[in-house]
Formats: C-alpha cells, structure tokens, sequence
C-alpha cells in the first residue's frame, strides 16, 4: 500500500511512521507533510525516502533542501496549500493518513475524498466544519473513511461490520463516547481560574500535542467528536452519550436495543487505531502492548459535570444548530486556545469566549467548501475582535 502522511510531523504522524517501519514489506511512503519541523521532517525523509515532501513555507523548503542534499536524499521538496491538496491526491497512492490539526487540514483532506482514496481520517476539523459537504464528497467517490480518533475508530470496531447509516435497522440504540476527562476532572472549581497552560497540556493518559490536550482539559475535544460521530455514523445528537472514563482503558462503547454493549478496549496508544486502520479489514502488529486487565484492576465512569465542563454542551448547541454553527464553534475554540498558551486568555474564558462568538455570527447554510471556509473566516475574526474587546492581546 502507497500512503501520504499528511502532518507527518506530529504525534499521529509519528506513531503512524512507527507503524509503517514494523511493516516495510507493506507500506510504502510517497509523500510526508509537516509544516515547520524541517529537522524532524529531514529525519523522517532519511528513514522513509518518500517522493515528495511538503512544507509550509518557501523558508522552511530551502532549509529542508538543504538538509536532504547533505544526507543525499532525493526527495522533492514542495511548499504551500497547493502542494498539500496535490500529494492529498497523487494518482499512485491508495491511501492518505490525514492529521493535520485544525482547519488547514481541511482542503486537502478533502481533496484526497475527491480522489477517492482510502482515507484515515485524524482531522477531526474535516468533519466538524464541513461535515456535510465532507460526506456528500465520500459518497459521489466511493470513498472509504476509517476514523483514526481512538473514539471513533472503537465506535466502527463495535458496530456491524455492514453497518451503513441506518442505526434503527441495525438495532442501535446509542453511541457511547468515552472521555478521560483531562487532567482537571477532580480539581476544585475555584482553583481553575488559575490553571496554566503548562498545566493543561499534561494529559494524564495520553501523548498528544499542546492544542489537542487544551481540549482534551476543557473537554472540548469530546464535543468535536460529537459532532464527528453524527457525521461518520448518521447518529442524532440525542443518540451520542459522553461517558467520562478516567482510565482510557473502554475506548468507546455501542449499545444495541437487545441489551447488549459492545465495547473496544485497549492501552491508550494511537497505534491500536492507526494500525487497524491502516491495514483494515486485516490485523497487523501496532507495537503496542497487550492490555493487563489484572493490572487495569477496576474501570470506572462518570457523567460530565456541565458546570466543569460548558465547551462540551457548547458543542452540542452547535450540532443541533446545524448551519455554519460547528464551523464557527470550532474556529472560536481555535482563537480561544491560542490565546491560552499565549497566556492571552484565562482557562475559564475558553468557553466564554466560544459561547460569544456563536451569539455574535449570524446563522448561515454551508452549501459548499466556500461557504465552509468563509464560516471559519468569519468565526476566527469574530472571536478575535472579542478578544481584543475582552482586553486580549491580539499577539
């Protein structure tokens, strides 16, 4: 199999490359992207000799060049949008793993579901910005998604194996998203005015990078996935449940009107999902180890605290606004999270500042990827000019 690694330089990046190299006689590597770690990039050419990599800029391409004429490597070095949606699309690869975070990874996500690649989809943005459009695009090219979230890659191990949309006919009654619950699931209320960015990126369970683990603290990014569940699995949002599941051990769970719940289970390790996704309908060895249940010891759940946790219901309003309300919600949690690390913004006004910014962008239809990129145009600058109102700087 021929594989595009787009955001090859971050986590899901990485842990998919580790996958890759354990099954050299299955995987080829034509193109890998990476935005600005040209260091870390270099290497990854070095090992993997793809055809194509791309960058961000014209800057970071000379440096790349550079790197990769000293280690003679003749790897193509391209920079750009452009660039991105055309290794998103090159004629001879069969699949793209797609894991660029946030909205830029959306046009070329979507222009490799225009190719009608196998799509490995860890861009959970596509799909929450543009989820109808994103979906209305799979269905004309015949597209396979395989959702790399370990949420959602549990949910599809879990469901019928003919399963297409139709929770009645399969007999399922609800979707159940499990969620760690972050690093501040048991912190007094008051002290979270005072929570630090340090403090918020360290995930008790899993490796991720800085913005994905804000919002794994605020719970933000169990609401994105609720959105993307209803995308991926036609579900209502009154039929996806968040469960909050400190030891990641239950990735997520599918319940079926006969009683039954059927559950995926694992160490929390992104190469469970990659890997099943990677070689799906088939089973190849991820490099992860076996889970210890005697080790686990005892699986406990709780119900989110609304008080604790606003962005998560926040996400819900949004799902059930339908409209350009997703795309907006994800780029005010966009500003607002930057704002954070940049110590622009408290904790607590993560949620404030999203909550503003939906009341303040009037509600729109999103017929096309314009429409969609002019939403989060519209949240971005929205959310900044409150921002700026607020007393946040705008740098």
């Amino acid at each position: 199999m021929k594989l595009t690694i787009l955001g090859a330089t971050g986590s899901i990046g990485v842990s998919t490359l580790d996958v890759v190299a354990r099954h050299p006689d299955r995987f080829e590597v034509v193109a890998l992207t990476g935005h600005g770690q040209v260091e870390l990039l270099a290497a990854q050419c070095r090992q993997f000799r793809p055809a194509y990599a791309v960058v961000g800029t014209a800057t970071a391409a000379r440096e790349l060049v550079a790197l990769l004429r000293d280690a003679s490597v003749r790897t193509e070095v391209l920079h750009g949008p452009d660039a991105l949606t055309g290794v998103a699309s090159l004629p001879g690869v069969d699949a793209v793993m797609a894991a660029i975070v946030g909205a830029a990874g959306l046009p070329p996500t979507l222009a490799a579901v225009r190719a009608g690649k196998r799509v490995l989809l860890a861009n959970k943005e596509a799909l929450v910005m543009a989820g109808a459009v994103f979906m209305g695009e799979a269905r004309r090219a015949g597209t396979l998604l395989l959702p790399i979230d370990s949420e959602h890659n549990a949910v599809f191990q879990s469901m019928p194996g003919d399963y297409s949309g139709d929770m009645a006919r399969c007999g399922v009654r609800r979707i159940l998203l499990t969620a760690s619950g972050g690093p501040f699931r048991t912190t007094p209320l008051d002290a979270l005015t005072r929570i630090t960015p340090e403090q918020a990126v360290a995930h008790p369970n899993w490796v991720m990078g800085r913005k994905i683990s804000v919002d794994s603290a605020t719970m933000m990014n169990k609401g994105l996935e609720v959105i993307e569940a209803h995308w991926l699995f036609n579900a209502p949002a009154e039929r996806i449940e968040v469960v909050i599941h400190p030891q990641s051990v239950i990735h997520s769970l599918v319940d079926y009107e006969d009683g039954s719940v059927l559950a995926q289970l694992g160490n929390p390790d992104m190469r469970t999902p990659i890997a099943h996704a990677l070689a799906w309908p088939q089973r190849i060895d991820s490099g992860v180890a076996p889970l210890d249940l005697f080790t686990v010891g005892r699986l406990d759940f709780e119900r989110p605290d609304p008080v604790r946790f606003p962005c998560l219901d926040l996400a819900y309003r949004a799902l059930r606004a339908e409209g350009n309300a997703a795309a907006v919600l994800n780029a005010a949690n966009e500003v607002a999270v930057s704002a954070f690390l940049e110590l622009r913004l408290p904790f607590l006004g993560i949620a404030g500042l999203i909550a503003a910014t939906l009341d303040a962008v009037p509600q729109a239809a999103l017929p096309d990827l314009a429409a969609v990129l002019e939403a989060d145009r519209q949240g971005r600058a929205m959310a900044t000019e409150i921002l700026l109102r607020q007393g946040g700087s705008s740098s």
